[in-house]
């Protein structure tokens, strides 16, 4: 199922993902509050149904689901390992698995520390700076976890 990155519909659970209000969205782009929440419930919807998706075709447990975060928690059944999907305006529909890693020699090093760094900014957390992007992963999907544990 494909995420309309570039459309209104997206722009706005953006940012009430962020948590702006459905009453400040509406103003900025001129269109009416139930405009925006029709929109939302529809790109709820959307969310969900592509976070399934990329579970099934990731052959992942689901264990938490959180369309209006953009949120799944799961296991893999493959890897035998703790696995989340999220949706992330930067960079798309992104599957995590949870491993130790050897970040340090790894060519995707790079790739996945601004992965982390930038999900981290539009979740509006908080985290640690470390140069390890599996103790970084860490943090931030535990504080996910927590977040969506909190809705």
């Amino acid at each position: 199922m494909f995420l309309p990155a570039g459309e209104k519909q997206f722009e706005f659970w953006v940012l009430s993902r962020n948590g702006l209000p459905n009453i400040n969205i509406a103003k900025h782009f001129g269109v009416s509050r139930q405009a925006v929440s029709r929109a939302l419930l529809s790109m709820d919807k959307r969310i969900e149904e592509t976070l399934l998706e990329m579970a099934r075709a990731n052959r992942i447990e689901v264990e938490k689901l959180d369309s209006k975060k953009g949120i799944l928690f799961g296991r893999s059944i493959p890897f035998k390992a703790n696995a989340i999907i999220f949706v992330s305006a930067k960079h798309g529909m992104q599957v995590w698995y949870e491993h130790e890693g050897e970040c340090g020699s790894c060519e995707r090093y790079r790739e996945c520390i601004e992965l982390l760094w930038d999900f981290a900014e539009e979740m509006q957390l908080k985290l640690q700076s470390t140069e390890d992007p599996t103790k970084l992963a860490d943090e931030l999907f535990g504080k996910l976890k927590e977040l969506v544990e909190q809705a």
